[in-house]
């Protein structure tokens, strides 16, 4: 199976999300805080296009799971990510994926990563740092992504607050009567 950083991230927000996504149903491309977190992406920072670079990575972990993960800006003269999020109301989410690609840099043997969380609209900046503890849960949070994913049975849906800019909303919240 393949665990990207999309399933670390929606993992800690709702798990329906991260089973529905799974299992193909994506609903990103219809959702205007997806696309404005795009634009807020492209415009926030324009001179690191030229600074940082951009960097896919890839591990096989365990031999069952392959670990994928796309960082948008790392500084390898420094050995940081910076990762731009619209808003901190998730941050726990953003937190784990930034230690998701930490994880995964070492996993390539890049060692002592350090991360950046920045929020340009709150005008706010984060570091996230990644210790062992961190690492373990991670391996143990792949495995129960696989088994969340795998299942036939979709979660239920949360009923939080966040659900209300969920891409997926409608999805959940619409029933036949």
């Amino acid at each position: 199976m393949n665990i990207t950083a999309t399933h670390i991230n929606y993992y800690h927000i709702c798990q329906r999300k991260l089973w529905l996504f799974s299992n193909g149903i994506s609903m990103e491309h219809t959702s205007e805080t997806v696309a404005d977190g795009k634009l807020l992406h492209e415009i926030s920072y324009p001179q690191r296009a030229g600074k940082y670079r951009e960097i896919d990575l890839a591990f096989s972990f365990n031999k069952q799971i392959d670990l994928f993960g796309k960082i948008d800006f790392y500084d390898t003269n420094n050995k940081a990510i910076h990762e731009i999020k619209r808003s901190d109301k998730i941050e726990s989410a953003h937190e784990w994926q930034v230690k998701f690609y930490m994880y995964l840099l070492e996993l390539n043997g890049i060692s002592d990563v350090s991360a950046i969380l920045e929020y340009p609209k709150l005008r706010i900046t984060k570091e996230v740092t990644l210790s062992l503890v961190d690492q373990e849960y991670l391996q143990v949070m792949f495995l129960k992504i696989i088994e969340l994913t795998e299942s036939e049975i979709c979660p239920p849906r949360i009923n939080n607050k966040i659900c209300k800019s969920c891409s997926y909303y409608e999805l959940c919240y619409t029933s036949e009567e």
